[in-house]
């Protein structure tokens, strides 16, 4: 049975002989270029220096020999351009803080600040403002707030829309082609057009633009919740007309090769709670993903993917009123987040993708035989009657053992043996 038809079985909820895998189709479920590498070396496959394919979180490509060890089963296809607002191509060299020897595209370009860490620039413009930091000891880029002083009466939502674009036909060709392409290995594809997350904290402050306007402080975002709904509802208004147009251009060019769309990735949970009410889920968000969604379902087979870290399993009901498919990264060891609750309540609703093994805890932290554990029992209870993609809780981080990931994988190769 192929990868694919093994990942439309679980996505529609039936059960089969092997749990689906994904690592790498998307920007919340891959792996630090700092674990590729170790692995690389592990499995002696070690060649070119790993390519950097999302240099804001530092996500290496994880190569087809590789793949084929871990059993991934899906593709992803990205946006044209990355978080930095510059397209993988024209690679490089460059070294990470820890000497780790990378690929980079070729307009990844830094300057080192006082403390050692490293700078980067939107559009690889060095005349710009950066937009990012790395420090001197660490493993990815924290966005730097670039926030204009805010005149009330001079506010204007088109300031926050700048990024929302009609695709135009050069881009239609680009992703035409690595539909395509994907579609052609056999594996789910998952796609990720952008222009449908609204109100992500990741994407607000805009590290891709070299002057953002409007409202890009995080603090300021989340205060315009409340302050200011019927500014935030003016660009959630024009920003899903604009998706919704691309989306019809797209899924006539490339439709036909996607399994999986991915959405969105709005947080709405803490490790304790939720960033705001399920009264205000309903007013301010959820008319929106309603809109993106009921026209995917109608006019395509995609499945659609939400990602939202936290305790949020107060909100399930309301993803599932919003349409989506997915949900990701099943954040297991927030409060009210116990696999078997969610699977119980609404395993027949919604597909799990991720939550076989928490990156904050046993995947970082503990022993592999741990490891091997809670892979065994999460695959168990999530796994139950399909429904469930393998992935661990977001990306796996820099620093996670070698061991620890080898014995995720030899987990799962004992799962579907």
């Amino acid at each position: 049975m192929s990868s694919k038809k093994i990942f439309q079985d679980s996505l529609n909820h039936k059960s089969g002989n092997k749990i689906p895998i994904d690592f790498g189709s998307t920007a919340v479920t891959g792996m630090h270029v700092n674990c590729i590498d170790g692995l690389l070396k592990y499995y002696g496959i070690k060649k070119d220096p790993v390519k950097v394919i999302e240099p804001y979180q530092m996500l290496g490509e994880i190569n087809d020999e590789l793949k084929e060890i871990i059993g991934i089963d899906t593709v992803g296809v990205f946006t044209k351009k990355n978080m930095f607002g510059f397209e993988n191509k024209n690679w490089k060299e460059w070294k990470l803080p820890n000497g780790l020897l990378v690929q980079v595209p070729g307009d990844f370009k830094v300057t080192k600040n006082d403390s050692g860490g490293f700078l980067i620039y939107p559009k690889g413009d060095l005349t710009a403002t950066p937009s990012a930091r790395m420090p001197s000891d660490g493993w990815f880029f924290d966005t730097i707030i670039r926030q204009e002083p805010i005149i009330e009466d001079k506010l204007d939502p088109e300031d926050n829309l700048e990024e929302f674009e009609l695709i135009n036909d050069e881009d239609l060709d680009f992703y035409e082609k690595e539909c395509k392409k994907a579609f052609e290995t056999d594996k789910a594809v998952v796609a990720t057009f952008g222009g449908t997350a609204f109100g992500d904290i990741a994407l607000v402050p805009a590290p891709f633009l070299k002057n953002p306007k409007g409202i890009r402080d995080i603090q300021e975002w989340y205060i315009s919740t409340i302050m200011r709904p019927d500014y935030i509802h003016s660009i959630f208004e024009k920003q899903s007309e604009i998706a919704l147009a691309n989306l019809t251009k797209l899924n006539e060019r490339a439709g036909k090769f996607i399994d999986v769309l991915f959405i969105c990735g709005t947080d709405f949970g803490t490790q304790n709670s939720t960033f705001c009410s399920i009264d205000d889920y309903n007013e301010l968000y959820k008319p929106y993903y309603q809109r993106i969604n009921n026209w995917i379902h109608k006019n395509t087979n995609w499945k659609t993917f939400k990602h939202s870290c936290g305790a949020v399993e107060n909100f399930m009901e309301g993803f599932i009123d919003s349409g989506f498919d997915i949900i990701n990264p099943v954040q297991c060891t927030a409060a009210g987040m116990e696999p078997e609750i969610l699977k119980e309540k609404y395993g027949d609703k919604l597909v799990f993708w991720g939550g076989g093994t928490d990156t904050q805890t046993i995947l970082s932290f503990g022993t592999p035989e741990e490891v091997r554990e809670q892979i065994l029992s999460r695959c168990e209870i999530l796994g139950k009657d399909g429904g469930f993609v393998f992935n661990s809780v977001h990306n796996i981080q820099a620093t996670t053992p070698i061991e620890n990931i080898v014995a995720m994988i030899d987990a799962l190769k004992e799962i579907n043996k």
